[in-house]
């Protein structure tokens, strides 16, 4: 069995209205870019990476010029290799940045490719503990009035989540206090409550941040930091007094294990888009469970149901603003906070090529 050809494509997908966060500033569109791997048998398999905005003709064209030579005529069974041999090939360039976001589309399309070859689900094929996942919604909503906060949280609990994130790092701590304080009255005791700062403020800024949320009863503080600081990240945890979530910004499992190993997170948060794919998060996971931890994730929820789906150890899953379902034939459904993940071989995500075509990129 070998790979016989790779297609590669760049999208520039407007999102549903301009969102904003503490770092990144006002976001209008994603880029997507995707790769399609087949087989001399002529299955395919779909992979894709993300971006917030700019990169994408880079990512396309490292995967173009540096991993489809290394891919054609390679055996798509073993994907373990193929992941090695890309790590290595790139290593001195990369272990982290575009080319693990590279590798995450390979990785992502040829594990598609092994389940729509065995004709299992993505999510049973990797352990298949739960089939299901629970669901938070993660706000981009920075800027938003406190009314447009409220508004968007009910529109939320109405939609089906039982869980809600917002974000935090105003200008003044005072003010996110307040927006903590209102969206808790609005949602009550016993939905949980994250608050997620993008990397924003310095150490001391979080401790006093955490301490200030506390009497709000927050499930998680996220990204108090930047990530980094691996003790900044522990003194945090310790003076601080509430739980962390923390690593979407990291792209090699090595980081996770310095995090943990500095008692610096409570929820893990691998993303699967950069931090490799599949293969590296499942190893994140894994290492989570051995620390006696629940994964969480970060954006992608159509392909991380499938692998909280999957695992013993899942926390809440994000269903991200920069979501695909608008481009999606046959997206997951939300019932009363929780994601069933589908029976359909491999990932399941079939894109509606009509829908993005007019936002396909020439960029070659």
């Amino acid at each position: 069995m070998r790979l016989v050809d790779i297609q590669t494509r760049l999208y520039r997908l407007p999102l549903s209205h301009p969102m904003s966060d503490a770092t990144h500033g006002q976001m209008t569109h994603f880029e997507l870019v995707t790769v399609t791997l087949r087989d001399d048998d002529g299955r395919a398999g779909l992979g894709y990476s993300y971006t917030i905005g700019e990169g994408g003709a880079a990512l396309r064209a490292l995967i173009d010029r540096a991993l489809c030579p290394l891919l054609k005529g390679a055996d798509p069974r073993r994907i373990e290799q193929i992941w090695q041999r890309m790590w290595w090939q790139l290593h001195y360039i990369g272990r982290g940045g575009l080319v693990s976001f590279a590798m995450a589309a390979v990785d992502i399309a040829l594990w598609d490719l092994r389940g729509i070859r065995e004709g299992e689900p993505l999510w049973r094929l990797l352990g298949g503990c739960q089939g299901c996942a629970r669901a938070y919604a993660g706000g981009i909503d920075l800027q938003l009035s406190t009314d447009g906060l409220l508004e968007q949280t009910q529109a939320n609990l109405e939609a089906g989540f039982r869980a809600i994130k917002i974000k935090v790092g105003r200008e003044r701590l005072s003010e996110d206090v307040d927006r903590v304080r209102a969206v808790r009255e609005l949602i009550g005791p016993d939905i949980p409550l994250m608050v997620d700062a993008n990397m924003r403020w310095s150490v001391e800024q979080a401790v006093r941040a955490a301490r200030a949320f506390r009497e709000h009863d927050i499930y998680w503080l996220e990204e108090p930091t930047i990530p980094d600081d691996y003790r900044g990240h522990g003194r945090i945890a310790r003076e601080g007094g509430a739980p962390l979530a923390a690593g979407e910004n990291f792209r090699t499992v090595y980081e996770f294990r310095h995090l943990m190993a500095e008692e610096a997170v409570d929820f893990p948060e691998p993303d699967v888009s950069n931090i490799g794919g599949i293969t590296p998060w499942m190893q994140v996971a894994r290492l989570a469970q051995a620390h006696n931890l629940p994964v969480t994730s970060h954006g992608v929820h159509e392909l991380h149901l499938h692998l909280l789906a999957a695992v013993p150890n899942p926390s809440l899953m994000e269903v991200h603003s920069f979501g695909l379902e608008r481009y999606m034939h046959d997206p997951p459904v939300l019932r009363e906070g929780i994601m069933q993940a589908g029976e359909a071989p491999g990932h399941g995500v079939c894109l509606d090529m009509d829908a993005i075509a007019e936002f396909e990129q020439d960029c070659r």
